[in-house]
C-alpha cells in the first residue's frame, strides 16, 4: 500500500462547502484504491499559478508533509504536464491527479479484454502530452497508486511507439465493439426491452440489479466497483420479459477523453430503451450528483430517452430522514423511494416499469394465418393479448405489444395500428 498526502483545492467561487465535498470524493476515489492518507490539505484561491497550480507558500507545506514518509502527492484537480513536473522536482515525490487517479481506480477494476484495452488507451491519451525531452518514465503509466496498467516493460518507449500503440489499441477496439455490436444486434432482434441502470458511483446500482434479476454481481461500498456492463434477463409482473443492464458509475466532470475510451460501455447505455437512474438519498450532495448524471446523459445526446428515478438507500436515513425525503420527492417529482439492500419499494419500481415501457407498446389487430403460428408465442410472450378468436383461417388477435415486436411481424396485414 502507497502512501498519500491528498491536496484539494477550490478554484475561483467555489463556496467552501464545495471545496470540502470535493475533498471527501478525493478521499473517497483514493481509499477506492487502497491507499493509506496521512494527511489531507484543503484550501482555496483566485485562479491556479501556470507553474505550480498552487502558490510557493502552499507548495512549502505540502512539501514538508510530505517528508512524512509519503509515496505520493494526489491532486484532486487536474494538472498540467508542466506543472505535474515542477512539483515532482519540487517535492521529490510522485505527483499525481485526478484524472490519473481514476484511470488508475479503472485499470484495477477492469476484468473483461475490452475493459482493459479501453483502460490502457485512456491511460496513453493521458500519458501521450506529458512526454518530455527528459524522458518522464513510463511506469507512471500504472498508475500513481499501485503497478497495474500497460507495465514496467514500456519504460523506455517514445511518442512514436506510444502513437503505434494507440492506434493498434484502437483497432482492437473497433473490432471488439464490432463483435459487441454483432451481439447487441442478436439481442435486438429478441424482441426483449433493454433497460440500463445508471447513477454516480457508489449510489448502490448493481444492489439494485442483483435485487432485480435475482443475480450475485460484486457490490462493495467504494467508488467505480462496476466496470464492466452486465446484462440479465428478467420476467416483469405482466409477464413481460426484459433485459437490466448494470453499467459503470458516472463521475462529476468525468474526463472527457475518458467518455470516448469508454465509448463502447457507454453504448449500452444508448441503447437501451428505459434508463432507471438511482440516486443516494443519504448523500449530501445529491442533487450534484444527478446533475453530473444527465451532464454525461447529454455529451451522449440521449437526455430524451424515458428515465426512472430511484431513491435508494431509504432504509440508512436517520432522524429528519421522512422530511428530507419529502423534500427530495419534491425536488425530483416522480422518483420512487426504495432501498435496494432490504428490498423496499421494489414492487412500486416493478410496477412503474411496466407502466413506462406500456407507453412503448402499440395496440394491433392481427389476422394470424396457420403458417404463421410461429408468432403467436411472440406476442403471447411479449405482448398483453386483449382479444383472441379462432377463425377457420388463422387466429385473430388483439393486442398490446412493444414497437420492437412489430417490427417482426413480417408479411402480415394489420387490421388497425396505433
Amino acid at each position: 500500500m502507497e502512501k498519500a498526502i491528498l491536496v484539494t483545492c477550490g478554484i475561483g467561487r467555489e463556496k467552501s462547502w464545495e471545496v470540502e465535498e470535493s475533498a471527501k470524493e478525493l478521499k473517497s476515489l483514493a481509499l477506492s484504491t487502497s491507499a493509506v492518507i496521512l494527511d489531507e490539505v484543503v484550501f482555496s484561491r483566485h485562479e491556479p499559478t501556470p507553474n505550480l497550480f498552487i502558490g510557493k507558500g502552499k507548495a512549502e507545506e505540502i512539501g514538508q508533509l510530505s517528508h512524512k514518509k509519503a509515496d505520493l502527492v494526489i491532486f484532486g484537480n487536474d494538472l498540467t504536464a508542466t506543472q505535474q513536473r515542477n512539483l515532482e522536482e519540487l517535492w521529490s515525490i510522485k505527483v499525481i491527479d485526478r484524472t490519473q487517479l481514476i484511470l488508475d481506480i479503472f485499470a484495477q477494476r477492469a476484468k473483461s479484454t475490452e475493459g482493459k484495452c479501453q483502460v490502457e488507451l485512456a491511460q496513453l491519451l493521458y500519458l501521450l502530452p506529458r512526454l518530455s525531452g527528459k524522458g518522464i518514465m513510463l511506469s507512471r503509466l500504472g498508475g500513481g497508486i499501485g503497478t497495474r496498467g500497460p507495465g514496467e516493460q514500456k519504460l523506455e518507449m517514445d511518442r512514436r511507439r506510444i502513437r503505434k500503440r494507440i492506434a493498434r489499441l484502437e483497432e482492437e477496439l473497433e473490432a471488439l465493439r464490432n463483435r459487441r455490436a454483432t451481439a447487441r444486434k442478436k439481442r435486438l432482434d429478441l424482441p426483449l426491452s433493454t433497460i440500463a441502470i445508471i447513477g454516480y458511483t457508489n449510489v448502490g446500482k448493481s444492489s439494485l440489479f442483483n435485487r432485480l434479476t435475482d443475480s450475485h454481481e460484486i457490490t462493495e461500498d467504494r467508488l467505480f466497483s462496476t466496470l464492466d456492463p452486465v446484462a440479465r434477463k428478467c420476467i416483469l409482473p405482466n409477464h413481460q420479459r426484459v433485459i437490466f443492464l448494470d453499467t459503470v458509475g458516472f463521475l462529476n466532470n468525468l474526463p472527457h477523453h475518458l467518455i470516448e475510451s469508454f465509448q463502447a460501455t457507454l453504448e449500452e447505455v444508448v441503447e437501451a430503451d428505459l434508463l432507471v437512474h438511482v440516486l443516494d438519498v443519504t448523500h449530501p450532495r445529491i442533487r450534484e450528483q444527478s446533475d453530473a448524471v444527465y451532464q454525461v446523459l447529454g455529451e451522449l445526446e440521449i437526455r430524451d430517452k424515458p428515465i426512472l428515478t430511484c431513491l435508494n438507500k431509504i432504509d440508512a436515513l436517520q432522524g429528519a430522514g421522512g422530511v428530507n425525503l419529502i423534500r427530495l420527492q419534491k425536488d425530483f417529482p416522480g422518483g420512487i423511494p426504495l432501498s435496494a439492500r432490504k428490498g423496499e419499494g421494489i414492487e412500486i419500481l416493478l410496477e412503474r416499469l411496466v407502466e413506462t415501457l406500456r407507453g412503448l407498446m402499440i395496440k394491433i389487430g392481427v389476422l394470424l394465418p396457420y403458417d404463421k403460428m410461429g408468432y403467436l408465442e411472440l406476442i403471447y410472450s411479449q405482448g398483453i393479448v386483449k382479444k383472441r378468436e379462432d377463425k377457420a383461417e388463422g387466429v385473430y388477435l388483439e393486442a398490446e405489444i412493444p414497437i420492437k415486436v412489430k417490427e417482426m411481424l413480417k408479411g402480415l396485414t394489420f387490421d388497425f395500428s396505433t
